[in-house]
């Protein structure tokens, strides 16, 4: 799973207030080589919630990026080289999700988080 991914899921159990972020316990990260796009990172980057992204991918070991950002850091290719390995290069391969507010697990296994709902959590 990416942090792409990652920044736009949140725990949808019935009556949570606060479903995001979900916490990762990383158990195996990996890394996959991924051509950069230049074009999708200045389109994504208005939709990324920057804080959680920055502390998700201090979790899996990435701890290059900026704490605050502005959008003329779109115009370094330092940053955008960051931002690109950040979000679309280092993969959760195995661990879990956690609800910030039930602390319920859910898995990911091979790279899939599953955000089934159990039949009381609807």
């Amino acid at each position: 799973m990416r942090l792409l991914t990652h920044n736009m899921l949140s725990s949808n159990i019935k009556g949570i207030t606060n479903g995001f972020p979900l916490r990762i316990e990383a158990e195996k990260v990996v890394e996959k080589e991924v051509d950069m796009n230049i074009d999708f990172l200045k389109n994504i980057f208005t939709k990324i919630e920057w804080k959680p992204f920055v502390e998700a991918a201090k979790i899996l070991g990435f701890s290059e990026l900026p704490e605050d950002v502005e959008p003329s850091l779109l115009d370094s290719h330092d940053f955008l080289t960051k931002f690109h390995h950040a979000l679309l290069e280092i993969h959760l391969e195995e661990g879990a999700l956690v609800c910030p507010e039930t602390g319920r697990k859910f898995p990911v296994s091979k790279g899939i988080p599953n955000m089934l709902l159990h039949e009381d959590e609807v």
